[in-house]
C-alpha cells in the first residue's frame, strides 16, 4: 500500500512541475507574439541600395592598382548574376579605363576575370576583399561610374540602369 500511495504522490508532484513548465511557455509564447506585433510592417532587413555611394571618393587602394578609373565593377565568382553582367560590362569597358574587382576563389573566379580581363584591370584575391571592404560593397554585381576626380557619380547593381558613362576621349 505505501509503494501505491508514493507513485501516487510521485505522479501528482510530476503533473504539478509540468503544469507549471506549460504556464510558463505559455507566457512566453505571448510576449513573442507581443513582439512580433509590434515589429509588423517593418522590414526583416535592410535592402542595399548602391546609391549611397554616389559622391564618395574611391580609397586610395583603388587608385594604386587603376589610377582614374571611369568604370567599376565588383564580382563575386559564387553570383551567377555576375557571369551574366560579365560580358555587358567588358563591352561597356572597352575603350575606356575600368577595373574590376573579382572576389572569390577557384575555377568561377578565373572564367569571371577571364571574361574582364581583356578590357579592364582585374583585382582579385587579397587585394579584391581589402578594395571591397575599403568601398562598402555589400552585394554583387555593384557597378559605379566614376567622375574624374575619382568621386563616385552613379551606382547601381544593375549595368543596365547604371547608364552609359561619358566616352574616353
Amino acid at each position: 500500500m505505501t509503494f501505491v500511495v508514493a507513485a501516487l504522490v510521485l505522479v501528482g508532484a510530476l503533473c504539478v512541475f509540468d503544469l507549471l513548465l506549460t504556464f510558463a511557455v505559455l507566457r512566453r509564447l505571448r510576449e513573442h507574439t507581443a513582439e512580433l506585433e509590434r515589429l509588423a510592417g517593418r522590414p526583416s532587413f535592410t535592402p542595399y541600395d548602391p546609391g549611397v555611394l554616389v559622391g564618395r571618393a574611391l580609397p586610395e587602394s583603388v587608385a594604386a592598382h587603376a589610377p582614374e578609373p571611369e568604370l567599376v565593377a565588383f564580382f563575386d565568382a559564387q553570383c551567377d548574376t555576375c557571369h551574366e553582367h560579365a560580358p555587358r560590362f567588358a563591352a561597356r569597358a572597352r575603350g575606356r579605363t575600368a577595373l574590376a574587382v573579382v572576389s572569390g576563389e577557384g575555377r568561377r573566379a578565373a572564367e569571371l576575370a577571364a571574361h574582364v580581363a581583356d578590357d579592364a584591370v582585374v583585382l582579385r584575391d587579397d587585394v579584391a576583399a581589402d578594395v571591397v571592404g575599403a568601398v562598402g560593397i555589400e552585394a554583387f554585381p555593384t557597378f559605379l561610374a566614376v567622375g574624374p576626380d575619382g568621386v563616385v557619380v552613379r551606382a547601381h547593381t544593375d549595368l543596365a540602369v547604371l547608364g552609359e558613362p561619358a566616352q574616353a576621349v
